[in-house]
């Protein structure tokens, strides 16, 4: 029978390491199976990963792509579900919804369409998207542009 206490590896699934440097009857004295000089055969030789020889390596060989729009506005985004934690509070602006949490900075904050609100809330932001603007105008709240 089968028990945690009689369990057995299968043969031959485990292999000692080779231990080099041990005197001339193990076979892997003397030079340790690294022949005789070069850079391989000394301490911390060899070459670093992805060296091709003194080749131009392929990372410089394959041309740039793409750039970085520095002039690119970030939104902190928030949807109108999360809006709900702000219940009470009239206006919503930036400064309450960071105090609730909702965003981490205060900055350019758009408000996305996703969920339900039933509470009418005056928000101000900076940006909203079609579906938020009439999911808050429906609920009988307010939409302010900053």
């Amino acid at each position: 029978m089968l028990q945690l206490s009689n369990l057995k590896g299968p043969a031959g699934g485990r292999k000692s390491r080779k231990r080099v440097g041990r005197g001339i009857g193990s076979g892997t004295g003397k030079t340790s199976g690294k022949g005789q000089k070069g850079q391989n055969s000394r301490s911390g030789g060899g070459v670093r990963p992805w060296f091709e020889g003194g080749q131009m390596p392929l990372h410089r060989r394959l041309p740039k792509r793409g750039f970085t729009n520095i002039f690119k506005k970030h939104y902190e985004l928030v949807n109108v579900e999360q809006l709900v934690r702000c219940a009470g509070i009239d206006p919503v602006t930036p400064e309450v919804m960071k105090e609730k949490g909702l965003i981490k900075k205060i900055g350019a904050v758009k408000i996305l369409g996703n969920g339900d609100l039933k509470e009418s809330l005056n928000v101000h932001a900076h940006k909203f998207s079609g579906t938020a603007q009439a999911k808050i105008e429906k609920s009988g709240g307010k939409v302010v542009t900053l």
